[in-house]
């Protein structure tokens, strides 16, 4: 719940298909992201101080990347930023304008690591700001009514007038507007016109790890932790390249595999897991499906991911990995 002391609401840029460009109007493929500073960007959007309805708004541009070439170090950054800000009690809450390729991905690595009170809001786009109906704008003001409603709190996506919580959004289309979904679990909320309509209750806060964060802070490079697919005639090649290609502060310390059905692996590649497991090596499995999550039964031999889609388990297995030193 925000105080009436909460006054400001704070807008952090990383670049995108939101503050992207193209030289010609229509085309809404071959544009070139992330070529707008935030604040030109927010000149785009029409009835943006209604939708603030008298809160300052502070920009601050941390980086200007396509979100496809996404970094542990803008991630840190952005990560100790949204923390200075939510602990400020004149901040309603936070947007991050960000990338539709790896939201997920950042969505839930700032879950994992802040789990903030505040709503801290990503904002996306799937055509840039020079299309001739681009959708940055309206996504844009829905991200701001999102962080508006009195009860939103937690990481939050927003786009094409869906809510999406941290842990469930994931992108199902690269094409289409509403690129995003929850799954089973479905959307949070949908905007209407400038107001939020719950659908769900909003998830239950968590603790931040703070000394996770320090951990990120004072460790580089993060724990190395790779995705491998489980797919017709696969092999442990793959396996066992990634241990081999890498030494030092690079080497490998941990897989996920993206495993068939519920998480069944190719015996092949099954077994180079196994010794890689044996050695020393960490090695959850999740499931290439779009929806559903990895059942455990007494006869599994590699730990299942506890529902995290295959990118999100990397970084939950990074990040127990840089908790355990």
């Amino acid at each position: 719940m925000q105080t009436p002391a909460a006054k400001k609401i704070v807008i952090l840029g990383t670049g995108g298909t939101i503050a992207g460009t193209s030289a010609q109007p229509g085309d809404n493929t071959s544009y070139r992201a992330a070529q707008l500073g935030v604040s030109a960007l927010l000149d785009t959007v029409p009835g943006l101080q209604t939708a603030v309805a008298g809160h300052a708004i502070e920009v601050e541009q941390l980086a200007q990347i396509d979100s496809k070439d996404m970094s542990q170090a803008v991630w840190l950054r952005l990560a100790q930023r949204v923390a200075y800000w939510a602990a400020d009690p004149a901040v309603r809450g936070v947007v991050i304008t960000h990338g539709t390729d790896t939201l997920e991905e950042t969505a839930y690595f700032l879950h994992a690591v802040l789990a903030p009170v505040k709503p801290v809001v990503l904002a996306c786009a799937m055509r840039p700001a020079t299309a001739l109906t681009p959708d940055g704008p309206q996504n844009l003001l829905d991200a701001l009514a999102t962080v508006m409603h009195p009860d939103a709190r937690g990481v939050l996506a927003v786009c094409a007038g869906r809510v999406h919580g941290a842990l469930q959004v994931r992108k199902l289309h690269p094409y289409r507007l509403d690129a995003f979904g929850s799954g089973e679990a479905g959307p949070l909320a949908v905007v209407e016109e400038g107001r939020l309509r719950l659908l769900q209750s909003w998830p239950p806060p968590a603790s931040p790890c703070h000394t996770l964060m320090a951990a990120l802070d004072s460790q580089s490079p993060w724990p190395r932790v790779e995705i491998v697919m489980s797919h017709a005639g696969a092999d442990g090649a793959i396996v066992r390249a990634l241990q081999n290609c890498a030494e030092g502060t690079s080497a490998l310390r941990g897989l996920v595999v993206a495993g068939t059905g519920n998480g069944t692996l190719h015996e092949d590649l099954e077994a180079a897991l196994l010794d890689a497991q044996r050695s020393g090596l960490r090695v959850w499995r999740s499931t290439r499906c779009a929806e559903g999550q990895v059942l455990p039964t007494p006869a599994d031999r590699i730990p299942d991911s506890a529902g995290l889609s295959p990118v999100k388990a990397r970084i939950a297995l990074m990040l127990e990995l840089l908790g355990a030193g």
